[in-house]
């Protein structure tokens, strides 16, 4: 896995205070669990409101969470006077999304002065098990704040 490089020190503070912005994220119970240059995490327990008609997790809901740990971790290395909006994204969901909770995480794959590649995954966690059920690739901008 490639090693990055914030650009500003405060990048932690800077993505958990935009996470905290994200009112999808606060109504699903989604918290972010761990900042690192370039990977970001998103946790979301399971809950019934949540689901489908056949008792998943919505997969509106799965990709959201990648999506939102995709452009967070784009957001670690870009420069603390931008903002981050996604350009694209592709999704591949590889199982039912099943389990007691759901962990995205976000990684940067090239990072640009405006554009930054990353890739994200999904797994459902029941127990000790882990099950990957969502793949993303994504295309993240920089913008002017």
């Amino acid at each position: 896995m490639q090693q990055f490089e914030p650009v500003d020190q405060d990048y932690v503070a800077r993505v958990r205070y935009g996470f905290s912005l994200q009112n999808l994220m606060t109504t699903i119970d989604a918290r972010m669990t761990e900042v690192l240059p370039g990977e970001v995490h998103i946790e979301l327990p399971f809950s019934p409101k949540l689901t489908q008609q056949h008792g998943y997790i919505h997969a509106g809901l799965i990709t959201s969470i990648v999506d939102s740990a995709c452009g967070f971790a784009a957001y670690t290395l870009m420069l603390g006077s931008s903002g981050v909006l996604t350009v694209e994204y592709k999704v591949n969901f590889l199982s039912p999304a099943k389990g007691d909770k759901f962990l995205a995480v976000g990684r940067v794959i090239k990072p640009g002065r405006t554009l930054t590649i990353c890739n994200g995954e999904v797994s459902a966690i029941d127990g000790k098990d882990h099950k990957l059920v969502a793949l993303m690739q994504a295309t993240m901008t920089a913008v002017s704040t």
